[in-house]
């Protein structure tokens, strides 16, 4: 009977510590099927943030951009009839849009069948710029169409004329020096610009525009009309102009703004 009770505790202890074992591993695996059923779109959330911490955001830069025309620059060496030099600048204002300026000289002599004159002066010209080039990475390059109002002030020269014989029997007659000077002179236009400018190395810009011009004012002397304006080229005895230039620029950032992407260029989020 003695054996018989201590088989019976023995059994009892078993079954015990059987039952405490199976308790704890159902909590275990309760405990693990919790963790399991988190939430996707939590740990989605958790691996993105991680992501955009890790990732520093696009900016774009902004600031002076100053340079020469190259082309009105070595004019000159080529051309004895020419002088004059254009620098260039914009400031970049928002994404697309830029505040742009050119100042100038012009010593030019123009030689026509008749008469020679040389027209001397400076011009200053100011407006905007609009890029309409999508940049990708950190590429600034710019492909623009903008506006520009112009102003010049010059003096003329006219420095020898021919009068016109109808009668040739005794050949042309020869030129006739002048010399006489008309200054305050002015002239104002208005023009469209399409132009171009690429980044070569860093910060270095090279680029050409062509302009497309409509004189709105013009102040000549009472005897003589303005054949050339500085600034504007040649009027051909009418409103309109064209111009072209050849530029290096150099940019300066002053500053940076961190890049907005709008809600549809947005990737949608992974289900």
């Amino acid at each position: 009977m003695k054996h018989m009770s201590k088989y019976f505790s023995s059994i009892c202890l078993l079954f015990s510590m059987f039952l405490v074992q199976a308790q704890e591993t159902t909590t275990t695996k309760e405990a693990k099927e919790i963790v399991q059923e988190k939430p996707k779109s939590v740990a989605n959330n958790t691996v993105q943030n991680v992501i955009n911490d890790s990732i520093p955001p696009k900016t774009d830069r902004y600031g002076l951009r100053v340079g020469v025309d190259l082309y009105k620059l070595t004019r000159g060496l080529y051309d004895k009839d020419y002088k004059g030099v254009e620098f260039v600048g914009d400031f970049r204002l928002t994404k697309k849009y830029y505040l742009a300026a050119e100042l100038g000289i012009e010593d030019k002599t123009t030689d026509d069948d008749r008469l020679n004159s040389t027209a001397t002066g400076t011009y200053i010209k100011g407006g905007f710029d609009y890029n309409t080039y999508n940049n990708w990475l950190d590429m600034e390059n710019i492909i623009s169409i903008g506006l520009r109002g112009g102003f010049s002030t010059f003096s003329q020269q006219l420095n020898s004329y021919k009068i016109y014989n109808a009668n040739q029997y005794w050949g042309e007659i020869p030129p006739i020096a002048d010399g006489t000077k008309y200054s305050g002179l002015t002239a104002a236009w208005a023009e469209v610009v399409l132009g171009l400018k690429a980044k070569v190395f860093n910060n270095v810009f090279v680029g050409f525009s062509v302009q497309l011009k409509m004189l709105l004012a013009n102040k000549e002397s009472d005897n003589f009309e303005n054949l050339y304006i500085p600034g504007f080229n040649r009027t051909y005895d009418g409103s309109f102009g064209v111009g072209f230039n050849y530029t290096v620029s150099y940019f300066i950032p002053l500053y940076k703004k961190k890049l907005i992407i709008p809600e549809t260029e947005k990737k949608a989020p992974q289900k």
